[in-house]
């Protein structure tokens, strides 16, 4: 969905060091997320220690952007003057088929379609110059 002037903007994502790699791969049109070279797991949100294990040896993978929805509701107010345009919207958390869990918003036009298990699969709209934000849409 993309905005007029006159239409309040959506808060911007802050981008730090260990959270760049993440919005870089995402403003090219690639979900990205660390791997733990010690336990092996992905994890979601970005951050320098594995949240699994606690190790820092970490490597950043492409994945494949494919998921189901573990949970879900749907947001009939907007949570600010920036979300207006998108009521009703969705509010997921998807499982990705890499192992991580990430909450994220599943566009579509019929919000009461969405169920739990549904496949799922990365879009990205771009927010800002340099900052596209994942968003999941029916596969």
């Amino acid at each position: 969905m993309s905005q007029d002037a006159s239409t309040p903007s959506r808060p911007v994502p802050i981008t730090d060091p260990a959270t760049a790699p993440f919005w870089k791969a995402a403003s090219q049109g690639e979900l990205s997320l660390p791997r733990c070279a010690d336990c092996r797991r992905v994890h979601y949100y970005p951050r320098a220690v594995c949240p699994h294990c606690g190790s820092e040896s970490l490597s950043w993978e492409t994945l494949s952007g494919r998921g189901t929805i573990y949970s879900w509701t749907v947001s009939r107010r907007p949570a600010g003057a920036g979300f207006k345009p998108y009521v009703p919207y969705v509010v997921a958390l998807i499982d990705l088929n890499e192992g991580a869990r990430m909450l994220s918003n599943v566009r579509t036009d019929d919000v009461d379609s969405v169920a739990i298990g549904q496949a799922v699969r990365v879009d990205f709209e771009d927010m800002a110059e340099d900052i596209a934000l994942p968003v999941f849409r029916p596969a």
